[in-house]
């Protein structure tokens, strides 16, 4: 069963960007798309992906704010943060806030997949 990876960005080209990364990863498909924050929760209440890719600077509801709620609505989903900005506050905010993990979208083409992997890999680890 493919890994399950839901993007939420408001920008069409970076969405579509994110959209290339994964799915050039044979083992992981992007199962939806949310172009803000409360549209994030939204989906992935509806389709509890495995892991979302999560926009700090979307309308309506940031990533930050989107993120404490989809851990409560839907807690087996990972979350990972992309920004723009190259932040030690902003990345401690995601952190507080419950996502597993910060990347900056200067990075990603480089440092996405990684990062990906090492949540799968810490997902798979047995529970203590």
């Amino acid at each position: 069963m493919p890994f399950r990876i839901m993007i939420a960005d408001d920008e069409p080209h970076i969405r579509s960007a994110l959209r290339t990364i994964v799915e050039n990863h044979r083992d992981w498909t992007v199962c939806g798309e949310a172009t803000d924050g409360v549209k994030a929760i939204e989906k992935a209440e509806e389709l509890h992906p495995d892991l979302i890719l999560m926009d700090v600077s979307m309308p309506n509801l940031d990533g930050i704010s989107a993120t404490p709620q989809i851990r409560e609505r839907v807690p087996e989903a990972g979350i990972l943060i992309l920004t723009l900005h190259e932040s030690l506050d902003l990345a401690r905010m995601a952190a507080k806030a419950g996502a597993w993990g910060f990347v900056t979208k200067s990075l990603a083409s480089t440092d996405l997949v990684p990062t990906i992997e090492a949540f799968q890999a810490s997902s798979a680890l047995p529970s203590k």
